[in-house]
């Protein structure tokens, strides 16, 4: 990751903040996350993430099981033309066009 951030600015989608908050058991994992997530420029829901998520559910729900959250995610790297990098390669391989780097 200090590679990729040498390289290039970190962005994340709101969506990844919310699920990381969310898996915080404590308020000292929140505030660790909360440092660590000063590091990214965090990406908003807008209308246009929003149509782009429901195309990807129409296209996708049915034959990989793409789930609502990961869509949001995925369409918010893709309308933004951001790189993408997950561990969870297997969610988000079959997406045309999004640009699904290999996790480190």
């Amino acid at each position: 990751m200090q590679h990729i951030e040498q390289q290039s600015s970190l962005t994340a989608s709101v969506v990844t903040q919310m699920e990381l908050i969310v898996g915080c058991r404590n308020k000292e994992e929140l505030r660790d996350l909360n440092k660590f997530l000063s590091r990214f420029r965090i990406l908003k829901l807008t209308d246009q993430v929003s149509d782009a998520a429901i195309d990807l559910l129409q296209q996708y729900r049915l034959s990989h099981g793409l789930l609502i959250a990961d869509a949001l995610i995925a369409a918010t790297a893709l309308v933004h033309h951001e790189p993408f990098i997950t561990k969870n390669q297997r969610d988000f391989v079959f997406i045309a066009g999004l640009n699904l780097l290999a996790y480190p």
